[in-house]
């Protein structure tokens, strides 16, 4: 009789345990729905870039388009006095049907004053009156070149990522510039730009500040925030030198702070600067400042003349221009440093490529103070045979479709007129041609490229530049074990 009853209980406990199951699995499912929904909502309210109203993104956060020279405008700081022998060096860069960007004089140009076509668009500055109380600074327009800034972004072009601001006698390599940007997140704050070259001025102004004719790059949430405080910044900041460090501490209050690029080139240095060109850090050129402070970087080439000749290699490849390669002809005892689409330097001693990376110093400091002068190693000019190069220049570069290669032709602008090393002359080596991938240089992996020498005749010498092999040694490593 007992067995009905326990029979009943444990049907009871199954039908229970059974709801409380069925109930544990509704109740796990609500849940994780409810938190696949407000994960999503969490992705699609909270993630969203901001700064940008008219750009599309893709609703992943990890994904952002490719940024390109739509997504640019350059503010370019001049007068009417100026403007007038420096537009040229605009020329150089600007594409009227593809850049965006203003040029802000002083003043409006007289009836007589044509504005070329070449160039970018003119606006006059604003009035900077009301900074008269504030205006202590050294350099007289520092307050109007700074606004620059807020006045390029109060012109509400749309699609904006970045804004470059440059002198009107700086000189941009736009596509390198391109595609240094795209390294970066647009959406983020952004302050990037270079040093000087001598250690005196960045010490006389600042260790974290972008020299402004170098030109430099703010991502568009920087300039933003910017421009709703410049006006208030300017005004505690009346004894700093210039514009630049105004813009550096003005950043510093936002919490921005440099992020420092060496392609960008103050150039604070007087005369040639030859030595440095020959001998580029591994980085991307960017720009080039300070023109008329130097030599034309060709001889026998106005200061023009000469850049416009750089530009027909950097055209060919912007990638390779100025990128530093260094082989050997180890049966002559040469070395060969190659500075792409610039010159080549021919040594006859075998010298170690630490040593050909250290750039000659053919020029001189900005000023006279710091010590030592300079923020890079140089070597000293010489004219001990086995230390003075051979100097051969670009002339030509060819470049089509049917070639897998590119060519570059350098020939020796004058006779180097010493004794040669150890019975080892390059004298009679009139040309060099350097053939060079199609493929554009990838410096961002971390390593120059490789080369190879051959003799094509006692005149012409041929060089191959070329990815090194994988596990490929140092060619220096064999030459100095031997």
């Amino acid at each position: 009789m007992a067995v009905e009853p326990m029979k009943k209980l444990n049907s009871q406990v199954n039908t229970i345990t059974d709801l409380i199951n069925n109930y544990d699995r509704t109740i796990f499912k609500v849940m994780l729905s409810t938190a696949f929904i407000l994960y999503f909502c969490y992705i699609f309210c909270f993630t969203q870039p901001t700064g940008e109203s008219s750009e599309n993104y893709s609703k992943s956060n990890s994904i952002v388009a490719t940024t390109d020279l739509r997504h640019i405008v350059f503010g370019i700081a001049s007068s009417v006095d100026s403007w007038k022998n420096r537009h040229p060096y605009i020329d150089l860069w600007w594409r009227p049907s593809q850049t965006r960007g203003v040029v802000f004089l002083d003043r409006a140009p007289t009836d007589n004053e044509t504005w070329p076509n070449t160039s970018p668009p003119f606006q006059i500055s604003g009035d900077t009156s009301k900074f008269k109380d504030y205006d202590h600074h050294a350099m007289p327009f520092a307050i109007r070149m700074i606004r620059v800034i807020s006045e390029t972004y109060n012109m509400n072009f749309t699609n904006v990522r970045w804004f470059v601001m440059a002198d009107d006698d700086t000189v941009l390599f736009i596509e390198n510039l391109v595609e240094v940007l795209q390294r970066y997140d647009h959406r983020k704050y952004y302050y990037i730009g270079g040093l000087s070259e001598c250690v005196g001025q960045n010490w006389w102004h600042s260790f974290r500040m972008a020299f402004g004719g170098a030109g430099y790059a703010m991502s568009y949430p920087l300039v933003k925030d910017l421009s709703k405080m410049l006006d208030g910044c300017i005004m505690r900041y009346p004894y700093l030198y210039g514009s630049d460090h105004i813009l550096q501490s003005c950043i510093s209050e936002l919490g921005g702070a440099l992020t420092r690029l060496p392609g960008f080139h103050q150039f604070d240095l007087h005369g040639d600067i030859s030595g440095f060109l020959s001998s580029h850090p591994p980085a991307p050129v960017l720009s080039f400042h300070h023109i008329d402070s130097l030599d034309p970087i060709f001889p026998n080439k106005t200061r023009d003349a000469a850049l416009r000749h750089l530009m027909k290699a950097e055209k060919a490849d912007h990638s390779r221009i100025l990128q530093q390669t260094v082989c050997y002809n180890h049966n002559n005892n040469l070395s060969f440093s190659i500075s792409w689409g610039y010159s080549i330097h021919v040594y006859e001693k075998l010298h170690a490529p630490g040593y050909l990376h250290m750039p000659i110093q053919t020029f001189q400091p900005w000023n006279g103070f710091g010590n030592p002068p300079f923020m890079f190693n140089v070597r000293p000019a010489s004219d001990d045979p086995c230390e003075a190069p051979h100097v051969f220049y670009f002339k030509n570069v060819e470049r089509t479709n049917t070639l897998d290669h590119i060519t570059t032709n350098y020939f020796r602008n004058a006779a180097r007129g010493l004794l040669s090393c150890a019975n080892n002359s390059a004298d009679s080596i009139s040309q060099i041609v350097v053939f060079s991938p199609i493929q554009p240089f990838k410096l961002e992996e971390g390593k120059r490229e490789c080369c190879t020498v051959t003799e094509k005749n006692s005149n012409v010498t041929e060089i191959e530049i070329r990815s090194c092999l994988d596990g490929e040694a140092s060619e220096w490593s064999s030459i100095s074990s031997s």
